[in-house]
């Protein structure tokens, strides 16, 4: 029997990474490849919204690979963000938007990166290049992960290709994109009941650089104070990831998707870096119109180190 190919984006799954590897197991099953979807973590309320809507059930939780298992990833390509095992994994085929970093292969591959908002507008790219058709049900995953990762086209990752696409995408899938939007991600900010140590690793990734170890977290709220009535138990989670994980920076983003404002939570013994471009008073900083980890809060970072 064919062995299947395992398809999964990255720890700590978001809306983009859990529809894209279920876009790219139909994608594939297109081409006539056996590629199942998997997750390397527990689904969050904004995603849950989406699978409900439609009534799909969550891929099957991967905690790691065999040596020579084929894979295809999706949404990330860093190895510190993917599976146990993927070093010594086969990886077939790439579909991502981020940077590439820290990433080898043993042999050739197929690898499509595209600086757009989201991977699934990548896959929608896809699905034109073969000429295959998209299902409603196709479309509601691409178009629920494109709102998800622009914040309904807000956030300054988004590209004139993510408006293209979640405007067709929409159509197809008959819904309102402001409307479903706007709920699908307030779902998301139901934060009730998550733990602290939850909340700081709902949507969170670790980088290093230059021997600095750094975590960013995000939570999306409508209201920041709401949030912030939690903070001395949120510093208590922080500290002791630190110590957990041996971080040397951890930030927390509190991202209020209305506004699109973002208060921060600075922690560990680099807090420095921060400060090189934003003053902490009582390691927190108020950033207007910073919503994106990865083209506003990771590059500010990395720079500063």
């Amino acid at each position: 029997m064919e062995k299947e190919i395992l398809i999964f984006g990255h720890q700590n799954p978001d809306t983009d990474t859990i529809c894209s590897a279920i876009v790219a197991e139909r994608l594939n099953a297109k081409k006539g490849v056996n590629a199942k979807a998997r997750r390397l973590g527990g689904v969050n309320k904004e995603t849950k919204y989406v699978l409900n809507y439609l009534g799909i059930e969550k891929p099957e939780l991967l905690e790691s690979v065999e040596e020579g298992q084929e894979v295809i990833l999706v949404d990330h390509n860093e190895f510190s963000q993917s599976v146990k095992g993927i070093e010594k994994a086969k990886i077939l085929e790439v579909f991502d938007h981020h940077r590439i970093c820290n990433f080898e292969t043993a042999e050739p591959l197929y690898y499509t990166a595209k600086p757009y908002g989201c991977t699934s507008t990548i896959l929608y790219g896809e699905y034109k290049a073969n000429k295959f058709e998209i299902d409603t049900e196709e479309a509601t995953l691409m178009a629920s992960a494109i709102i998800s990762d622009t914040l309904l086209l807000k956030s300054p990752t988004t590209t004139k290709y993510d408006k293209i696409a979640l405007k067709e995408l929409g159509e197809i899938a008959g819904i309102d994109v402001e409307e479903y939007g706007l709920e699908m991600l307030k779902a998301g900010t139901d934060l009730d009941d998550f733990s602290e140590e939850e909340l700081i690793n709902l949507d969170a990734k670790v980088f290093e650089k230059s021997g600095v170890k750094c975590m960013i977290s995000q939570v999306n709220t409508v209201n920041i104070p709401d949030v912030l009535e939690r903070e001395e138990k949120l510093k208590e989670a922080m500290s002791e990831e630190v110590e957990k994980n041996n971080l040397d920076l951890i930030i927390l983003a509190i991202t209020d998707i209305l506004n699109s404002n973002s208060e921060l939570i600075v922690l560990g013994n680099r807090t420095d870096i921060v400060e090189k471009s934003h003053k902490l008073e009582n390691d927190r900083v108020f950033l207007e119109g910073v919503v994106s980890r990865k083209k506003q809060l990771l590059p500010m970072v990395e720079k500063n180190i």
